[in-house]
C-alpha cells in the first residue's frame, strides 16, 4: 500500500482544514487507517484512527471534539477533518495503514506511511 497525504497549509487559529490520504492498492478497505503528527523537536504522536469499515474511530484527547476521521473505501481515501484549530496543532501530519481490525495508537503498529503534509496554525 502506498499512501499520499495532502491538504496541509497555513491557516489561522479557529479555522478548519481537511487532510486527505489517498491509497493505492486494491486491499485498502481491509486496512485500519490512522493519522499521526510530529511537531518540531517532538516525537510523533497519535491523532486519530478508524477501522477498515469506518464503524469505529478513536481520537487523542488533545483533538477529541475538534477532529473527526472518515474514509471512503470506494475512493481509497481517508480524511482528517480538523476544526477549531489551535497553534499547538502545528505539525507534519502523517497517514498510516495497518492490516487487521484493531485500533491502535502506537506508530510501531503501522506498516505503511505517507510522506506527511505540513499544517501550520498561526495565532
Amino acid at each position: 500500500v502506498q499512501l499520499q497525504a495532502s491538504g496541509g497549509g497555513l491557516t489561522q487559529a479557529g479555522d478548519s482544514l481537511r487532510l486527505s490520504c489517498a491509497a493505492s492498492g486494491r486491499t485498502f478497505s481491509t486496512y485500519a487507517m490512522a493519522w499521526f503528527r510530529q511537531a518540531p523537536g517532538k516525537e510523533r504522536e497519535f491523532v486519530a484512527s478508524i477501522t477498515w469499515s469506518g464503524a469505529r474511530t478513536y481520537f487523542a484527547d488533545s483533538v477529541k471534539g475538534r477532529f473527526t476521521i472518515s474514509r471512503d473505501n470506494a475512493k481509497n481515501t481517508v480524511y482528517l477533518h480538523m476544526n477549531s484549530l489551535k497553534p499547538e496543532d502545528t505539525a507534519v501530519y502523517y497517514c498510516a495503514a495497518r492490516s487487521g481490525s484493531a485500533i491502535t495508537t502506537s506508530p510501531t503498529d503501522y506498516l505503511y506511511w505517507g510522506q506527511g503534509t505540513l499544517v501550520t496554525v498561526s495565532s
